[in-house]
């Protein structure tokens, strides 16, 4: 029932994004599943908060580049990390 083609164009573009971001966070995902198998393999702990400090002020200035809230930006990153920790402590890395 809704001929707004312009509407309709703009929602099937962040429809697009949306696939886009699910896809890059399943990769995302798939290689710090790596990462968790080689520091359990090496004895390193699950979290990193040197690494994690410089990825958090990396996406802030990504964001502020890209004109986007480095608030918001780091919100989401943190969302991240801390279920890629999550998954790092819960997971039995027995291949590794």
């Amino acid at each position: 029932m809704d001929h707004d083609e312009i509407l309709n164009g703009f929602r099937s573009s962040i429809d697009n994004i949306d696939v886009a971001l699910i896809h890059l966070l399943a990769e995302r995902f798939r290689v710090t599943r790596q990462v968790g198998a080689h520091k359990v393999a090496v004895g390193l702990p699950p979290a990193d908060p040197d690494r994690e400090a410089q990825q958090v002020q990396r996406m802030r200035d990504l964001a502020v580049a890209a004109g986007l809230d480095p608030v918001f930006s780091e919100k989401f990153l943190r969302f991240v990390i801390d279920e890629v920790i999550r998954h790092h402590e819960q997971a039995d890395y027995d291949s590794a």
